[in-house]
């Protein structure tokens, strides 16, 4: 790490890597693939276990916070909560993945709001975020809407 708020170039070029299996899975979707409905259900599916992930990172952050705020406890837990919960309609059989994406997508795409609130890192940090956050928010929602 670059100081108290850079990122190394490593850092910053795996995080934009993170975006290529999303970007590969809207690809096949907006190809009309026979593959399609299988890189849906990857989009979903990692969309969701991205926005986990960011819940387990606040926690993690909340954790080793000095002042312990209760919210960011609750806001933590609730991607992965969110995410079982939009992949249940599959279950049953109900319309589902594009559904599921269009909520998910915004979701991870305001997700930046809680590192703010959390006065999680500094200024390259945030920018990180909010790009990853913006680019992967954007792919799953185009994905939701070329399933409808």
């Amino acid at each position: 790490m670059e100081g108290s708020t850079g990122l190394d170039g490593a850092a910053k070029a795996l995080g934009y890597a993170g975006l290529l299996p999303q970007a590969f899975a809207a690809a096949v979707v907006l190809s009309g693939s026979e593959w399609r409905w299988v890189a849906a259900a990857c989009a979903f599916a990692y969309a969701a276990l991205i926005f986990s992930f960011l819940g387990g990172a606040w926690w993690g952050a909340a954790v080793q916070a000095a002042e312990r705020r209760t919210w960011v406890f609750t806001v933590s837990v609730a991607p992965s909560l969110i995410g079982l919960v939009l992949y249940f309609p599959w279950t049953i059989g109900w319309e589902w993945p594009g559904p599921a994406l269009l909520l998910l997508g915004p979701l991870i795409a305001l997700s930046p709001v809680i590192d703010r609130a959390l006065s999680y890192g500094g200024g390259d940090w945030l920018r990180l975020r909010r790009n990853l956050s913006l680019g992967l928010g954007a792919l799953t929602l185009l994905v939701g809407i070329a399933l409808l």
